[in-house]
């Protein structure tokens, strides 16, 4: 943006340069009182036609509309830079780079307001640099907007944070099955609500297992199920799922939540932390195909979670139909709730309708 800056600016210099130098100087001259323009310089006759006197409400200092909007075209590189550099925002004192990463695709609804801002000014400069960081926002999320679903897929899974408050658990189990998945993960469980989905869908799916506050239903037998100790208590299980088409490794979990602190920031530490023992057990697991999902409170954009996002692909980034946002149900603004996998293809990637809960499930199609 710098270059092209200069470029204009210098351009504007050679073209502009001696009329806008004599423009000052004579502003200066009228200002100051300057003698070098005598008061009755014959040469210069009073009340010249060929000097209008400007339009009322005119503003003659403004330079130009490459002159104009110097302020917006700064604030349209700036956005451009923090979109690109974003994986360089600290994650310490008060870790900005993690809440910069969470919300980072709604950094997009700057460009229009400064596409704005630059008509209002009537500046080129301004309009051009516009483009920077909207460019910049194609480059990173434009595939997002497309429609990348396809028919087909061997196996549908689907994960719901349900909420330990939930007041339908019925219905929200219910809600699940209709969705027609082979495997449900459920995350936020607890001692009183598990067996009220238990008594939904355990006629639905004959496998099924609770540890802690994390559960699995299924179609297909599970063996090798243990827990996953990312936290001192049981938040996370992994499962071999005995499908048609061969063993598949699935984790389930629920990573710790982030605060927002006046002193301390956007707390993410204990969540860091649970990411990289489950990262550490994805890197261990034997099986070629695994599926790792569940509240992971945090986006595949934050860099704090590469740990383990770094070792398997999104399926909503590969085979749905927009950002998938999740959180919280009633206006999402964020997808905190993954799907991601190795080892496999998604079919088709999408969100469920809203439940008793404050997350959105999530749900995709997988091509063993």
């Amino acid at each position: 943006m710098t270059s092209l800056h200069d470029g204009l600016t210098e351009r504007t210099a050679a073209t502009h340069g001696p009329l806008l130098a004599a423009a000052w100087t004579s502003g200066a001259a009228a200002l100051t009182g300057d003698p070098g323009v005598p008061a009755g310089d014959p040469g210069v006759p009073a009340g010249d036609p060929g000097v209008p006197a400007g339009k009322p409400g005119e503003d003659r200092t403004d330079g130009g509309p490459w002159r104009r909007g110097r302020l917006v075209a700064a604030a349209a590189g700036l956005l451009a830079l923090v979109m690109l550099g974003h994986t360089w925002v600290p994650h310490r004192f008060g870790n900005p780079g993690s809440l910069l990463e969470t919300f980072l695709p709604w950094l997009g609804v700057a460009v229009p307001l400064l596409l704005v801002l630059a008509a209002v000014r009537r500046s080129a400069t301004a309009a051009l640099a516009v483009l920077l960081p909207a460019v910049v926002w194609c480059s990173l999320f434009g595939g997002m907007v497309m429609d990348k679903r396809s028919d087909g897929g061997d196996l549908t899974v689907v994960s719901h944070n349900v909420h330990d408050r939930n007041p339908d658990p019925d219905g929200t189990a219910r809600a699940l099955v209709a969705s027609g998945a082979d495997l449900v993960a459920l995350e936020e469980l607890s001692p009183g609500t598990a067996p009220e989905y238990g008594r939904v869908l355990d006629g639905r799916y004959p496998h099924h297992v609770v540890q802690g506050t994390v559960g699995l239903w299924s179609k297909y037998p599970l063996r090798g199920v243990e827990p996953i100790p990312i936290m001192p208590w049981t938040r996370a299980l992994r499962a071999t799922v005995e499908t048609p088409k061969g063993p598949l490794a699935l984790y389930t979990a629920h990573l710790a939540s982030v605060r927002v602190h006046p002193g301390a920031g956007f707390a993410t530490a204990t969540r860091d932390e649970a990411a990289e023992k489950l990262a550490a057990a994805v890197r261990a697991e034997r099986l070629p195909r695994v599926v790792v999902v569940g509240d992971l409170n945090g986006t595949t954009d934050d860099t704090a979670l590469r740990p383990l996002t770094g070792q398997l692909r999104s399926a909503q980034q590969e085979a749905g139909d927009g950002f998938g946002f999740t959180w919280p149900a009633s206006f999402p603004v964020a997808r905190i709730d993954q799907i991601l996998v190795k080892g496999v293809t998604p079919a088709s990637s999408w969100t469920l309708p809203r439940t008793g809960s404050d997350h959105l499930p999530v749900a995709a199609t997988l091509t063993l």
